[in-house]
């Protein structure tokens, strides 16, 4: 009974509009108050405390700095520029290009609305005079920002480990195998859309262009080559390889590009600080509703109702993907996971569920929450960006739903698509 009140208090408080903070913070404060009353307050602050002291989480701050350098900067659109000169000249053109783009963006960055930000304000304007509707156009460039979630360094991936102990360099190299399968199939997608509305293609590059454009943006790409290449040889970890991202991006921008001053990486910092505070902040509440979530042993009583209802993996995976979808529709995607992991991953693993399948999963999963309306995230950062009605973009955003939804089903029922890289990497 009491469970069920602190739930319903969490929903008036979402609904009442407050921050993430209170409908998070003020729920788990309220269970301890009426369930755990003797638990010394102090013990509450050590979990708050402990759900933000994890050398893990560190990458979280590198790689969201990271991003804001590269985007306020020239990495952005040189890696735009080549994934130009690759596809830009196929069936569906500038199309292919946004999605490559915001692979390749999402391959420095980990960030979904830094994509948005990044491609929507470059490649915008190209799709509407290469012939594509406007609601197409929306919804192509706020869907496959969602790769970024999903191609490493992922930051949904990072917090996901963080909770479950999953080795984030498995879970990186999951997320690039499923980045890649939703990746392709937008780009199907685009390909029909281009041949309904006619696209005029852009001429081929000769190669010897594309060889030229490749070796001049050959500092940007050096940025995934550290950060792949280092992480998926062992030779550093994903935090080291964001602190060295952070480091990199600085050198390029500020000393070869020359497009990047004090004054400018002065504010970068501030806004990169304010966007770190603002997650951790709901990672410190995220470790007190862990640990309620234990001592109410709500993962057993989650596993005796499925047994008691005679349900398998394929109806608790099920169960899974309907939790995530709801909630992705009102929360944001990092307090998604943080309510919903906790007592669902001990359940997954009692189904036998692969713990980077189960990652894989999730994020999936927090990728179509972001696109999902009423308040799918990357639909407000697409909103502000161009300056276009929310309502535009949600109309234009629900064919990629679909889309989203197949390739989900395809890795939620096939393991072995998350789970071939890092069986093949790792063994």
């Amino acid at each position: 009974m009491l469970l069920a009140l602190i739930l319903l208090l969490a929903v008036a408080l979402l609904f009442a509009g407050f921050e993430m903070l209170l409908v998070l913070g003020v729920p788990a404060l309220a269970y301890k108050a009426g369930f755990w009353g003797s638990l010394p307050d102090a013990a509450v602050v050590q979990k708050m405390v402990g759900g933000v002291d994890h050398a893990t989480l560190l990458a979280i701050p590198f790689f969201i700095f990271a991003a804001n350098l590269m985007g306020s900067g020239q990495i952005a659109r040189q890696l735009l520029g080549v994934v130009t000169a690759l596809v830009g000249h196929t069936r569906g053109g500038i199309g292919h290009v946004v999605v490559g783009g915001s692979m390749a963006f999402g391959s420095v960055s980990g960030s979904a609305p830094a994509t948005v930000a990044a491609m929507g304000r470059m490649v915008y304007p190209e799709m509407r005079a290469a012939g594509y509707s406007e609601k197409f156009s929306l919804g192509l460039l706020v869907a496959s920002a969602e790769t970024a979630l999903l191609i490493p360094p992922s930051i949904t991936l990072i917090v996901y480990g963080w909770i479950t102990g999953t080795s984030i360099a498995k879970l990186f190299a999951g997320g690039l195998a499923v980045g890649v399968v939703l990746g392709l199939a937008f780009a199907v997608f685009v390909r029909i859309q281009a041949a309904r509305d006619g696209v005029t293609l852009s001429p081929r590059m000769p190669w010897g262009v594309r060889l030229r454009t490749l070796w001049q943006a050959k500092w940007a790409l050096g940025m995934p080559v550290i950060i792949l290449v280092g992480i998926y040889s062992g030779i550093i970890t994903p935090t080291e390889a964001a602190a060295v991202s952070v480091v990199y991006a600085i050198l390029v921008e500020m000393v070869v590009f020359r497009s990047l001053g004090w004054k400018g990486l002065v504010e970068i910092t501030e806004q990169s600080a304010i966007n770190t505070a603002i997650i951790f902040v709901l990672l410190a509440m995220g470790g007190l509703i862990s640990f309620f979530v234990t001592l109410a042993q709500v993962p057993n009583e989650i596993i005796a109702l499925l047994q008691s209802a005679d349900a398998g993996r394929i109806t608790f995976l099920i169960v899974v993907n309907l939790c995530f979808f709801i909630a992705g529709m009102f929360v944001d995607p990092n307090s998604t996971v943080l309510v919903l992991v906790p007592p669902l991953y001990p359940v997954a693993m009692s189904f036998g569920v692969d713990p980077v399948h189960f990652g894989m999963i999730v994020t999936l999963n927090v990728c179509l929450g972001m696109i999902t309306p009423p308040f799918g995230l990357d639909i407000f950062v697409a909103s502000s960006t161009l300056g276009k009605p929310v309502n535009e973009i949600i109309r234009g955003v629900w064919p990629f739903v679909l889309v989203n939804l197949i390739v989900l089903m395809l890795i939620t029922y096939i393991p072995q698509i998350s789970l071939f890289i890092p069986h093949l990497i790792y063994g």
